[in-house]
């Protein structure tokens, strides 16, 4: 089955967020830089995915105006099969990349990015939804502590955890880098 790797919101404007956390991010951007250069090593097309949220201005980190809608500083370089801006968490919303995937014959797709539960676990859902088969990239995605509704924290470690549960074998197979390199061919089995 061919496959391609997605790369949602790997973006600076992460960074200039008062919720962004130093904390996770070395692991995640090891992680996300090895399916990077796994799958580019093994010609599997990767698809850049860009964030851009209004208002429209230098002071919004999601504008276009700020500068921050760009890949992460330390992310690995590589040649984007295509580059998709998508303004809803799904990046399957009228962004092009579903009628790019259907033209190109993608019937598995591995998913990686910013952030675990919102965009990323999004268009796990909506691709899967759409027939697409999802190897979800746990360890190659992000994200940061959140404020449940009654005040308690909630630890981006738990918030992974939740998003691994209710996405394997419902909407995804959660695999590590390894397994997703593996099952896309990238990987020789032993």
């Amino acid at each position: 089955m061919k496959t391609c790797l997605i790369v949602i919101d790997a973006q600076e404007s992460f960074r200039h967020r008062p919720y962004f956390a130093q904390r996770d991010y070395g692991p995640y951007v090891t992680a996300q830089n090895a399916l990077i250069e796994g799958c580019a090593a093994a010609g599997i097309p990767i698809v850049r995915i860009f964030h851009v949220d209004g208002p429209a201005g230098a002071s919004n980190p999601f504008a276009i105006e700020s500068g921050h809608v760009r890949p992460l500083e330390e992310l690995a370089a590589f040649d984007a099969a295509a580059t998709f801006t998508k303004h809803r968490h799904s990046a399957l919303v009228n962004s092009g990349l579903d009628v790019w995937l259907t033209e190109n014959g993608i019937g598995r797709l591995i998913v990686s990015g910013i952030r675990t539960e919102q965009c990323c676990e999004t268009t796990t859902r909506h691709a899967s939804d759409l027939g697409w088969s999802i190897d979800y990239v746990l360890d190659a995605t992000l994200t940061f502590d959140m404020t449940q509704p009654d005040g308690r924290p909630l630890s981006a470690a738990d918030i992974k955890a939740r998003t691994a549960t209710v996405l394997e074998g419902r909407f995804a197979k959660i695999c590590s880098v390894e397994q997703a390199l593996e099952r896309a061919g990238a990987l020789a089995v032993a």
